[in-house]
């Protein structure tokens, strides 16, 4: 089983094996967590992700982590969130299960999550953290001993300690 734990932080700060990317589908980076990502790993980030062509929502891939004290970057792009009858629900679980799939193929045993689509992709804050949650949960690991919630706010990090206490 997975030991989750949940802080509040910065996501390019951890030495864990892999820091997920909430990325948007051209992977090649943007605004919030994914700029973030992009700008303290270097240039070097970009050059990797440009051979990837891109990556379809609810599906991950790999890089190295460069400047990062992460070994990798897994690029998750989330779903936007229209009214949660589009099939966001799934894809949202699938971006979880797909990083943690890849992780394991890595051979990672620590994982840091940022809330995939809860910024501007709309996706309502707790429904997300129940899917992240959840999934992460009942994911039948191999290698991966911790999965790590990095929130931005505090109120992100209550959101997510109330979820986990409940599961």
């Amino acid at each position: 089983m997975i030991n989750i734990e949940v802080i509040q932080g910065d996501i390019t700060k951890l030495k864990v094996d892999a820091i997920v990317n909430a990325a948007n589908c051209s992977l090649l980076g943007g605004g919030g967590v994914d700029g973030a990502i992009h700008r303290a790993a270097g240039p070097e980030l970009l050059q990797a992700c440009i051979p990837l062509k891109g990556c379809e929502t609810g599906h991950a891939k790999i890089t190295p982590g460069f400047k990062l004290p992460a070994k990798f970057v897994i690029h998750t792009p989330g779903p936007v969130y229209r009214d949660g009858q589009h099939g966001e629900p799934a894809l949202l679980e699938s971006c979880y299960k797909s990083c943690l799939a890849l992780a394991e193929e890595n051979n990672c045993e620590t994982v840091a999550f940022p809330a995939i689509s809860t910024g501007v992709y709309g996706y309502p804050w707790k429904e997300a953290t129940e899917i992240a949650v959840n999934t992460v949960h009942d994911y039948p690991a191999r290698n991966i001993k911790k999965v790590i919630f990095c929130c931005f706010s505090a109120q992100m990090k209550k959101i997510y300690q109330e979820v986990l206490q409940r599961v």
